[in-house]
């Protein structure tokens, strides 16, 4: 079956506070760290301020959604 790509609207900004990426992710500020700690969202690190860049908040949600596809060919 081929890859199906779905495309992941992030409003039109290069870098989001952490806070900000919570809020665009639906989580908490907490949460957000923790995914930050597991690698699962990338940073950047300006000065003293981590940033998460619009790319890394489409990338986990384009991982989340092809993790979260059903297949009907294989027992769940």
């Amino acid at each position: 079956m081929a890859d199906r790509h779905v495309p992941t609207i992030v409003p039109p900004r290069h870098l989001y506070k952490v806070e900000e990426a919570a809020q665009l992710l639906s989580i908490s500020r907490s949460a957000t760290y923790e995914l930050i700690r597991a690698g699962e969202l990338n940073t950047v690190t300006i000065g003293r301020s981590r940033r998460v860049p619009a790319t890394a908040i489409s990338d986990y949600i384009g991982r989340l959604l092809s993790g979260a596809e059903v297949r009907y060919d294989q027992a769940s």
